[in-house]
């Protein structure tokens, strides 16, 4: 194992953040994984996850079964670590702009479009050798100005050349769940099923640049506008895994995580050995753009009326908003059949509040589909 540190712009005298990677097995050989955590750094299970992940791979390290390498970065975001606000931690949003952590990372297409044409052939292998080489040059040239800049460029250059990106999230109440590309479902549904995930949510571009769809979108694009004339293979796997609550961090949960990576990724071959007999898909995938935000037409207590993970039917109750003062209760329902994969924390619901959303099976929404 090799850790690298990642030193970050100082935004003001007397400070200094760095990313430090934890590099497992062979570079240059088989397959390269990226694995990192806590992008929003309030979302602390996939932390843990990483820490027993590392635990893992420093074993089958050691028995010589690493066929790839595996980069874990458990703590990509040391600047939202470091936001607190009475005692709170604050890790979605960088303190000084509003912007989404998980936001506005380079458009990979967009860098390498000048010049790649000219560097294609017949040959899908070395495309694929050639776009990745672009793309690592057109990421060297970038100049940050920020610190937040400086900390998504790192990121972007510890993965942009990973055949599989795996980006841990959760949500504030949820069941296990996932996002990917369309076209990457076939290949990523085994992850699905190891993790036993209630909902997975695919979209090719759900806008804004999040840290997975950057590695994966570029391929799509770059296909799309060449593959005419040159083949183009999917270049990356990757996917967001939402470890369901920010609450639900025991070592229970990590443990089975963690396995469920290491399981996929034998299945994958960039470690050795037989992997777990497949589980059962626990429903089956839909597009992102079928889900149904549910929002507060007021506001009041807010109660739910089922789970996370549960499934129901159009029309189902989904939560009553309890007025105290009018003495009335409104109950929301559900527009679509599907799972109610994620809800919100707070049980004070404020008018146009989204306060749940449910996994539909048709597409009922365009634009962008990601909440703020």
């Amino acid at each position: 194992m090799q850790t690298r540190n990642h030193p970050l712009i100082a935004p003001a005298l007397g400070t200094a953040r760095q990313i430090a990677s934890f590099h497992y097995g062979k570079p240059g050989g088989n397959q390269k994984v990226y694995i990192q955590s806590s992008l929003h750094a309030d979302e602390l299970p996939g932390m843990l996850v990483s820490w027993a992940l590392r635990r893992k791979l420093a074993e089958l390290e050691a028995a010589g079964r690493m066929r790839g390498e595996v980069v874990v970065v458990p703590v990509p975001n040391p600047v939202g670590l470091n936001q607190h606000w009475l005692g709170h931690l604050i890790g979605r949003f960088e303190s000084n702009t509003a912007q989404n952590f998980n936001r506005n990372f380079h458009e990979l297409t967009a860098l390498v479009l000048p010049d790649i044409e000219a560097k294609l052939g017949p040959d899908e292998a070395a495309n694929r050798t050639a776009i990745r080489a672009a793309m690592g040059e057109a990421l060297a040239a970038q100049q940050p100005k920020t610190e937040l800049d400086s900390m998504r460029l790192a990121l972007q250059r510890l993965s942009y050349d990973a055949d599989i990106v795996l980006d841990l999230h959760c949500d504030w109440e949820a069941a296990m769940h996932i996002y990917t590309n369309p076209e990457l479902w076939p290949e990523v549904e085994p992850l699905a099923r190891y993790l036993d995930a209630k909902a997975s949510l695919l979209a090719l571009n759900s806008i804004g640049n999040p840290f997975d769809e950057i590695h994966s979108f570029c391929w799509s694009e770059l296909r799309e506008r060449f593959g005419a004339h040159y083949p183009i293979s999917h270049g990356s796997i990757s996917v967001t895994v939402e470890l369901r609550s920010q609450r639900d961090v025991s070592h229970e949960f990590a443990e089975h995580d963690a396995q469920a990576i290491i399981e996929y990724l034998i299945g994958r071959g960039v470690i050795e050995g037989t992997a777990a007999p497949l589980p059962p898909l626990a429903y089956p995938a839909t597009p992102l753009a079928g889900t149904e935000p549910i929002v507060a037409p007021q506001s009041g207590v807010l109660v739910f009326r089922v789970e996370c993970g549960t499934w129901v039917e159009r029309g189902a109750a989904i939560a009553d908003i309890v007025d105290p003062i009018a003495d009335t209760v409104t109950t929301l329902h559900a527009g679509v059949s599907g799972v109610v994969y994620a809800r919100h924390s707070a049980r004070l619901a404020t008018a146009g509040m989204e306060v749940a959303r449910i996994a539909g099976e048709k597409p009922i929404r365009t634009g962008s589909l990601l909440s703020l």
